[in-house]
């Protein structure tokens, strides 16, 4: 297949072997310490949600779930298209950063962009206003993508869009579901499910309201 940016790909490759080489380790880095960031990403959110609505909950424990649903479709078009890489289709690029994928690593769509799309969008649901934050970070980890030579512009947009798209209906699918399971954990008598799924909001106002009583 042919989107036919092979020469911005060479425009952003050319670029990276010009940038200082602190920077070219820095994206070398970031594409790959970005999911871990995403990930302690999704554990905050969770531990912030044990004190929040069940909804609320819910939607934050859905979060690492729907991406990694959104990772599974993105491998599974991969094996559709089978694109080559193109550190090794693109006839007159400068070498690639990062080392080139083996043969039978497919291209399209990115899995790192397909996953911080993903994060991105599901951390925004179980907090609005933290797209600030994850949308910038998905944007820079897809563009590293290309960045580092392993990647075309097209494969990290499409994985951008994958992501977003398959988590946003994994979590409006799984929501209603999952909210029932956390009120059924958080009713339960078994300390580590009332542990895991947090007070909720509740356990916030016991605590000025039994001062005021006081």
């Amino acid at each position: 297949m042919d989107f036919k940016d092979d020469e911005l790909y060479r425009d952003i490759t050319g670029l990276a072997h010009d940038t200082p080489a602190w920077v070219q380790h820095t994206a070398e880095l970031w594409t790959e310490g970005g999911l871990l960031l995403f990930g302690a990403l999704f554990v905050a959110a969770w531990w912030r949600a044990r004190r929040g609505s069940t909804t609320a909950f819910a939607i934050a424990v859905l979060a690492p779930v729907a991406t990694a649903l959104a990772y599974v479709c993105s491998e599974l078009l991969k094996s559709g298209f089978t694109e080559e890489r193109p550190c090794r289709a693109v006839a007159g690029a400068v070498p690639s950063l990062a080392e080139c994928p083996p043969t039978g690593d497919w291209s399209f769509p990115s899995n790192h962009a397909t996953i911080a799309g993903a994060a991105a969008v599901t951390l925004a649901l179980a907090r609005r206003a933290i797209i600030w934050l994850t949308a910038p970070l998905a944007l820079l980890m897809a563009f590293s993508r290309v960045f580092v030579g392993v990647h075309y512009p097209h494969d990290v947009a499409a994985g951008l869009l994958v992501g977003a798209v398959v988590s946003v209906v994994a979590v409006r699918l799984g929501t209603r579901p999952v909210t029932r399971l956390a009120q059924g954990m958080r009713a339960s008598s078994a300390p580590f499910a009332r542990w895991l799924t947090g007070p909720g909001p509740a356990a916030a106002h016991a605590a000025p309201y039994a001062t005021h009583r006081r």
